[in-house]
C-alpha cells in the first residue's frame, strides 16, 4: 500500500522536477537583440542561407507567372485550306518553347481545330495537320518529343459558333494546353 504511494507521489514529482530544471528565464529587451545576432552569426557559421527558401519561392512565382502568361496567348490562326504557321506566330511560338525547354517536366498538349466548311473526314486530317506544324515547329526550337502530344478536333470544338467569314477566321487555329 505505502509503495503504491511513493509510486503515485513520484509520478507527480518527477514530471515537476523535470519540467522545473528544463524552464528558462524570458530575456529582457536589450538581452534580445543579442540573442538575435547571436543566432544569425551561428547560421552564418553553419553555412544556412536564409533567403534562399524565399528566393527559390520567388523563381517558382515568376514560373507561374510566366505560365499563365503563355496560357493567355495559345493560338495559332490558320489561313483557310492551310497548315503552315505564318510569321506573326513566331515569336509566339518561340516563347512558349522556351518556356518547355526551361521546364522539362512541363507537358503541352496541341489542339487542331478547323471552320465547319468540308466533310468532317478532312477536317480532322487538316486539324491534325496543323497541330503536328506547331508539334513540329516546337520540336525544331528545342522542345523534347516527350513533352508535346497532339489532337484534332477537326470542326468539333468551334470558338464561335456562327457561320460568317470573321468566325470561319476564328476557328482555324491550334491551341497549345498546359
Amino acid at each position: 500500500m505505502q509503495l503504491t504511494k511513493l509510486f503515485k507521489a513520484l509520478a507527480i514529482v518527477v514530471p515537476m522536477a523535470t519540467l522545473a530544471a528544463c524552464s528558462s528565464n524570458q530575456e529582457t529587451d536589450s538581452g534580445a537583440g543579442t540573442s538575435q545576432e547571436t543566432n544569425q552569426q551561428a547560421e552564418q557559421d553553419s553555412g544556412v542561407e536564409v533567403g534562399a527558401a524565399e528566393r527559390a519561392e520567388k523563381l517558382e512565382e515568376q514560373r507561374q507567372e510566366k505560365m499563365e502568361a503563355l496560357r493567355k496567348e495559345h493560338m495559332i490562326f490558320f489561313a483557310f485550306d492551310k497548315s503552315n504557321i505564318q510569321s506573326e506566330y513566331t515569336d509566339l511560338l518561340a516563347a512558349h518553347a522556351d518556356y518547355l525547354v526551361k521546364n522539362p517536366s512541363v507537358k503541352v498538349v496541341i489542339e487542331g481545330h478547323t471552320d465547319e466548311r468540308g466533310t468532317p473526314e478532312y477536317n480532322i486530317a487538316l486539324g491534325e495537320r496543323r497541330a503536328q506544324a506547331v508539334e513540329d515547329y516546337l520540336q525544331n526550337l528545342g522542345v523534347q518529343d516527350s513533352q508535346t502530344s497532339t489532337v484534332s478536333y477537326g470542326e468539333e470544338k468551334p470558338l464561335i459558333n456562327e457561320s460568317n467569314p470573321s468566325a470561319y477566321a476564328k476557328n482555324r487555329r491550334a491551341v497549345l494546353v498546359y
